[in-house]
């Protein structure tokens, strides 16, 4: 039976759920048959028909709406007295502040993103509201409980980061399907679809190749571009030729590259298709509805077949056609989607013509979206779980229960039978950037590097901070917002460009920045060391950050990611000290299993290394 304590504490909480996707749906029916009675939810997407299999609270009929207003009148038809405010709206919006999170007694997390998780992290420890955080991958889950200046927050250890795989083995010497399927996302896709003006990696500068679509007045043209005189079906056999015959063609005149490795083959759309299907696209009728799927138009219904290579040839020539007469306002803006069905195709019939190529065995569209999405399929009875482990702990958090907070996770312990393991929290770490007041230390060239690349590359990209403000002593060198005026917008893009060492105070060995993001309330102090090389290959960004708690990877680092193979396991991220029966706590080894995603498209992680072991919080 619940206490009269735990009665009011529960009815008189007001609560901020964060997500309304697979945890989230569980979450907020827990919550509501548990007796709360305020909650609020965020959650920026629409329900698709792929959500339908574990989000209990979403129906057919609800495809395209709102995951948190439907979550919300889901439940007031079984909870119609209780009070829930729904918000369609991303957690990083400026009116989701550090004053709005103020007013919660707890926020629980079902997000689905290491961005938005330390967005909401860092919220938190502004406003000092206790955080329950959460995440499931397949079978696997955990629940860990954040309270600042009682436990760690949820930076203060690594985080799993996709694993990357080197630009050289990527362009031009792969040997996995999954560096094809990296090619083919990020290179391919994003060169054709993408941001025209992005670094070219692909060698696409024209040359006389025979290649249909081409002809010598494009030579000092990029091929990317297509030609007036292209229709869509020419461009996309001028692409497929280049891509797949010339650059190889090319790459295979360097014989020191292939002396111990097995050699590509060419691969020309006059090679694969009969002549007389050449210069045939695909009819089809123009009308209301969605976009006709490639595959649905070249009668492949199964996704879990293997295509031929004349299969994989057309679906890549049609779907660049219904890209750019469907979809051409897109065009040129596009980044891959693992939802979006045309670049899923696109991803799976490039990557497997390149397979073909490389003599590497092809895949299905189902493994390859699995590969390209980093789709581990999420389990509901895991969501179930974990949901009904986050409500207990924010029952405890709202009686300031804190002798028997856990962090529980759910996985499988390896000598006994147990599959749900709770430790005591961990006391925060005494060096973590978000927590704390420990300094960063970035090794930069201060002679080449631009202020511009440590704004992307470090404050954004690794410290996670939206709005920056950058001081140098009392000098303010770079500033973000909304209320900017034109000229101090215009100083501060001019100082962007500028090498660190040549502002009027250089920026050299020895300097310390103050970064601030007012946004999340967040401060810290970066010192600079000045070093003149980095390792191209494991140091791609050219600068080393230090002293913080951001994402770890194995050896094989480049500046063209992965999210790894599908096959790969979700690695331990630390171990606890097994602690003996005798003191009556149940208590055992646990192995942090740490997840991005709640929903059916988590990445798939690495191994972690084994961190110092720290005290418990008592």
């Amino acid at each position: 039976m619940t206490s009269t304590s735990q009665r009011e504490a529960i009815k008189g909480a007001k609560v901020l759920m964060v997500g309304a996707g697979g945890i989230g749906c569980e979450l907020l029916k827990t919550l509501a048959l548990s007796g709360f009675q305020d909650i609020h939810i965020i959650d920026m997407d629409t329900i698709e028909v792929s959500n339908l299999n574990r989000q209990f609270l979403f129906r057919q009929s609800h495809v395209g709406q709102s995951k948190a207003k439907v979550a919300r009148e889901a439940v007031l038809k079984f909870r119609p007295s209780i009070n829930i405010t729904a918000s369609h709206a991303n957690v990083k919006d400026p009116q989701f502040n550090v004053e709005f999170f103020k007013q919660f007694n707890v926020v629980l997390n079902g997000l689905d993103n290491l961005d938005a998780r330390r967005h909401v992290n860092r919220l938190c420890l502004a406003a000092e509201v206790p955080l329950v955080e959460s995440g499931t991958t397949g079978f696997l889950g955990q629940v860990t409980v954040h309270i600042k200046g009682r436990t760690e927050c949820y930076e203060c250890q690594t985080k799993p980061t996709p694993k990357t795989y080197p630009v050289c083995t990527i362009t031009s010497t792969p040997s996995k399907f999954v560096h094809c399927i990296v090619w083919a996302k990020d290179l391919l896709f994003a060169k054709l679809f993408g941001d025209k003006n992005q670094g070219n990696d692909l060698n696409v500068r024209s040359s006389s190749n025979g290649s249909e679509g081409n002809n010598s007045s494009d030579a000092s043209k990029d091929v990317f571009e297509q030609s007036p005189h292209e229709s869509p079906d020419q461009y996309a056999r001028k692409i497929y030729d280049h891509v797949f015959g010339h650059n190889i063609e090319a790459a295979l005149s360097n014989e020191e590259t292939w002396k111990n490795r097995r050699r590509p083959r060419p691969i020309y759309v006059r090679d694969v298709l009969p002549e007389g299907e050449r210069n045939e696209g695909v009819k089809y009728e123009d009308g209301v509805g969605s976009i006709p799927s490639a595959m649905g138009l070249l009668g492949l219904k199964n996704p879990q077949e293997i295509w031929s290579l004349s299969e994989n040839t057309r679906v890549f020539l049609e779907v660049v056609r219904l890209f750019l007469e469907k979809r051409d306002k897109e065009v040129g803006n596009l980044t891959f989607d693992k939802d979006d069905q045309l670049a899923v195709e696109f991803v799976t019939a490039s990557a497997n013509i390149r397979a073909s190529s490389f003599g590497i065995p092809l895949h299905s569209l189902f493994e390859a979206k699995g590969i390209a999405g980093n789709i581990v399929h999420a389990v509901a009875t895991t969501n179930a779980i974990i949901s009904g482990l986050i409500v207990i702990e924010a029952i405890k958090v709202l009686l300031r229960d804190s002798n028997n907070y856990r962090m529980t996770y759910c996985l499988e312990h390896p000598n006994r039978k147990m599959l749900l393991m709770p430790v005591e929290p961990f006391e925060a770490n005494p060096s973590c950037y978000v927590c704390s007041e420990t300094p960063l230390l970035l090794e930069v060239n201060t002679a080449t590097t631009k202020l511009r690349d440590v704004i992307d590359k470090i404050v954004k990209s690794k410290l996670g901070m939206n709005l920056p403000l950058v001081m140098q002593g009392l000098s303010l060198i770079y500033e973000e917002g909304d209320d900017l005026d034109a000229d101090m917008v215009a100083t501060y893009a001019i100082n962007l460009d500028k090498v660190l060492n040549e502002f009027p105070t250089p920026v050299t060995n020895g300097t310390t920045l103050s970064v601030e993001d007012f946004q999340q309330e967040l401060t810290c102090n970066i010192n600079i060391k000045h070093r003149d090389e980095f390792d191209e290959e494991k140091e791609p960004d050219g600068m080393v950050l230090t002293g913080w708690s951001g994402p770890t990877t194995k050896s094989e680092k480049s500046s063209s990611s992965s999210n790894g193979d599908s096959s790969s396991a979700a690695g331990a991220k630390r171990k606890l000290e097994e602690v003996s029966e005798g003191n009556g706590k149940n208590k055992g080894i646990a192995q942090e299993v740490e997840v991005n995603d709640e929903d059916d498209d988590v990445s798939v992680l690495d191994g972690f290394p084994e961190t110092n072991k720290k005290k418990r919080v008592q």
